[in-house]
């Protein structure tokens, strides 16, 4: 038996103002957990994304999570959960003026290849990216197709992540 109390774990630089990676905390071998708190504007990835070999289930405690699907928006508020196949294009985002917070859940914890999809200023459509961290040890998305930098976050002084333009 492993125990782990949220507040103790770390926060990680993603696109949430929050996020606390318990997989290794807990020792879980087989799933990955993620707690998740989203401000205003927040999402839970980089981008429009699936996972090859991994399904994710998300189960929101406060707020309403807006997941960008191929069948268009679904809402998904307290006390709810969704689910996506491996192989299913994804991306939640926190589309209202409440604090969104959430448990994501992946298995088998290693999700193999992931597709990352972001609109890219230079191409002028969709296009592939991958994900990196920068040499200031923020993250960032670059597009396959041209190499530009398509987003980035960074820690903020009050120890939040943050959109950098």
């Amino acid at each position: 038996m492993e125990r782990v109390s949220v507040d103790d774990v770390e926060n990680s630089v993603r696109p949430a103002a929050v996020v606390r990676g318990l997989t290794d905390p807990l020792g879980a071998t087989d799933l990955a957990l993620n707690w998740y708190e989203l401000t205003p504007g927040d999402s839970f990835g980089f981008a429009y994304h699936c996972h090859e070999n991994q399904e994710e289930v998300f189960v929101v405690i406060e707020g309403t999570a807006t997941f960008e699907t191929e069948d268009g928006d679904v809402e998904v508020g307290p006390r709810e959960a969704i689910r996506f196949a491996p192989g299913e294009f994804q991306r939640g985002w926190n589309r209202g003026d409440e604090r969104v917070v959430a448990l994501a859940l992946g298995a088998p914890q290693q999700a193999g290849a992931s597709t990352t999809l972001v609109d890219c200023p230079d191409c002028g459509e969709r296009t592939d990216n991958r994900i990196e961290r920068a040499d200031d040890g923020d993250f960032r998305t670059v597009c396959q197709v041209c190499g530009t930098e398509t987003g980035r976050w960074t820690r903020g002084d009050d120890g939040e992540n943050e959109w950098v333009e």
